[in-house]
C-alpha cells in the first residue's frame, strides 16, 4: 500500500522518504551475522544496434519475481474523536465508546536471504497489528516485525522458513541514467506483475519525509509503471540484482503518471544489516548542515564554481569542526566519490556509523583540502550503540527518552514505546510513541519498572503517559 501525499502544487507522492541536514555512514568493520546479505558485481552494459537498445527482460523477471513478497497487514483503525483527553476511558475503547474498526492494507516486500529476511517499506507496515507474507508460490506466513527505521522508510521483517530465493544486492553507485531497470510487484493486489523503464535520474530529493527527524532521501527516479501496492517492492537491473526498494510516485491522480522512485539498495543493504546486527540503525553525523549551489548562491558567496555542495554552517563541537571543515568550504568528493549536491552527499554519508572514518574533498577559497572525518551519533559519540531493549513485553518494545525531549514535554520521567505490535497495549487503544510516566500512580523510569509492576500485577491496570506532541492520555485494560 503507498500513502498519498498532496504537494502544494497539485502534486501527490505515495509513500515517503526525505532529506536530512547532517550525515550518516556505515560501518564496515562490523562483526558478520549469520545471515549475510550480498553485494554482487556490477551489471554488464547493454549493448546498442542503429541506436536502439537490445534488451531483454526475462532473465531479471524469473529471478526477481519468486522473491518479491505480498505483505498484507490489519490494524486497528481509531474513530476521529480525539479520546487522548477522555480521563475517564480506561478500558481501551476511544472516542467515548466508539468502537474501533479493523483494518487491512497491503503492499509489497522483497526476500534478501535465504532464511526469510524481508525487506519492504516501513509505510507498508507501520501500526499493523498482524503482518501475513504471502509468497509468490503461494504459501503464506505470519511474519514478525525485526525493525524498522522511518527516516528511511525501510522495514526488516523475518517469516520462519529455508532454502528460500532471494534478491542480491547490487552496488547502486554503478548505476547509471539512462539505464534499463525492472520494477516488480503488487499493484492493485495483482500478484507478480512486473514492468520495465528507465533511470531518469539519481539522488532525487523529493521531500516527503519531513516530518521525520533525521530523514535521508536520494531516490533512484525511473520511468518503470509503479502504483499503490508496489510500495517494497523490487528495482533491479537485467541481471536480477537488487538496484533499489520502490517507494514513491509523483502524481496528481494517486496513480502512476510517468515518475517512480526507489530508494537505493546501498542504503537499504546499510539499514537492513543495521536492524539485524543491533536492533536499530547506527547513524554517523559529519555535523555539518549543506546547501545546493545555485547561480544565486555563487554570486552571493563568491564562489567560483557551481561544482560541489556548499557548507552552510557547522555543528558545535561536532565530527566536521574537530576535523577542520568550516562555514563556506564547498564539499567535492565523499571519499573516491564527486557529489553536486546535497542529496548524493547524504547517499555517500548514509552508509557510515559512529566511529567510521570518510575524507571529505572541500574546496576553500580555490584551494583543495583534505579531511579526516570521524563520524558520531547525534548524542557525540563515536561508538555503536546496540538497542535498549527494550523489553519485549505484551507485545511492545522500550527505550529511553532524551533529557530533550522530557525538557520539552515537561515531564521529569518516563519510559517511550519504540515499537508496538498485537497485544494488551495496542488494544487498549495506545500507539508507537507514547511514553509512559505511570502505571497505577506509580513512577516510571525504567522498562524493568514496567516489567516489575506487570509481573506483580493481577485485575485492572490504568496506565498514564504523554505522546510526543504534547497530548496526555490515560489506558485501562485487565490482565
Amino acid at each position: 500500500m503507498m500513502t498519498q501525499i498532496k504537494k502544494s502544487l497539485g502534486i501527490m507522492v505515495i509513500a515517503g522518504i526525505g532529506g536530512m541536514t547532517s550525515l550518516m555512514i556505515y560501518k564496515s568493520t562490523e562483526k558478520k551475522s549469520a545471515t549475510t546479505f550480498q553485494t554482487i558485481a556490477p551489471t554488464q552494459k547493454v549493448s546498442l544496434t542503429e541506436g536502439t537498445a537490445i534488451a531483454d527482460f526475462t532473465v531479471a523477471a524469473e529471478r526477481t519475481i519468486p522473491t518479491v513478497v505480498h505483505v498484507k497487514t490489519s490494524y486497528t483503525a481509531q474513530p476521529t474523536n480525539n479520546f487522548m483527553f477522555n480521563p475517564f476511558n480506561f478500558w481501551g475503547n476511544p472516542g467515548y465508546g466508539m468502537p474501533q474498526q479493523e483494518q487491512q492494507a497491503s503492499g509489497s516486500g522483497v526476500i534478501i536471504s535465504d532464511d526469510g529476511y524481508i525487506v519492504t517499506n516501513n509505510h507498508v507496515v507501520d501500526n499493523a497489528e498482524k503482518i501475513e507474507v504471502a509468497l509468490d508460490d503461494k504459501r503464506t506466513f505470519t511474519a514478525k516485525l525485526i525493525g524498522k527505521d522511518p527516516s528511511t522508510d525501510l522495514a526488516l521483517l523475518k517469516i520462519n522458513e529455508t532454502n528460500l530465493p532471494y534478491t542480491k544486492f547490487s552496488n547502486s553507485d554503478d548505476l547509471k541514467v539512462g539505464q534499463w531497470v525492472l520494477a516488480v510487484g503488487n499493484p492493485f493486489n495483482l500478484n507478480s506483475t512486473a514492468t520495465a523503464g528507465i533511470v531518469s535520474a539519481k539522488g532525487r530529493n523529493i521531500h516527503i519525509l519531513n516530518d521525520q527527524q533525521f530523514p535521508i532521501e536520494s531516490f533512484i527516479q525511473t520511468d518503470a509503471a509503479v502504483n499503490p501496492g508496489n510500495s517494497g517492492g523490487a528495482l533491479v537491473n537485467l541481471n536480477g540484482d537488487l538496484v533499489g526498494i520502490n517507494a514513491a510516485i509523483a502524481s496528481n491522480t494517486g496513480s502512476y503518471t510517468g515518475y517512480s522512485f526507489a530508494i537505493p539498495a546501498n542504503i537499504v543493504r546499510k539499514v537492513t544489516k543495521d536492524l539485524l546486527e543491533y536492533g536499530k540503525v547506527q547513524r554517523g553525523f559529519v555535523g555539518i548542515t549543506l546547501r545546493d549551489i545555485d547561480q544565486n548562491l555563487a554570486k552571493d558567496k563568491n564562489l567560483k564554481s557551481l561544482q560541489g555542495v556548499y557548507v552552510d554552517g557547522v555543528v558545535n563541537g561536532g565530527a566536521g569542526q574537530s576535523a577542520g571543515i568550516k562555514p563556506g568550504d564547498v564539499v567535492t568528493r565523499v571519499g573516491e566519490v564527486t557529489v553536486n549536491s546535497a542529496s548524493e552527499l547524504q547517499e555517500q554519508i548514509g552508509r557510515f556509523g559512529p566511529g567510521d572514518k570518510v575524507n571529505l574533498t572541500v574546496d576553500r577559497n580555490g584551494s583543495e583540502k583534505n579531511y579526516q572525518i570521524t563520524l558520531r551519533d547525534n548524542s557525540g559519540s563515536e561508538s555503536i550503540v546496540r538497542e535498549n531493549k527494550t523489553l519485549n513485553l505484551m507485545g511492545a518494545e522500550f527505550g529511553e527518552v532524551s533529557e530533550k525531549e522530557k525538557k520539552q514535554l515537561g515531564i521529569s520521567n518516563g519510559v517511550k514505546i519504540t515499537n508496538l505490535q498485537s497485544g494488551k497495549l495496542r488494544s487498549a487503544g495506545i500507539r508507537d510513541g507514547f511514553i509512559i510516566t505511570a502505571i497505577d500512580n506509580k513512577k516510571i523510569n525504567t522498562a524493568d519498572d514496567i516489567a516489575s509492576v506487570f509481573q506483580n500485577k493481577s485485575g485492572g491496570i490504568l496506565i498514564e503517559g504523554i505522546y510526543p506532541n504534547g497530548m496526555k492520555a490515560y489506558y485501562g485494560f485487565g490482565l
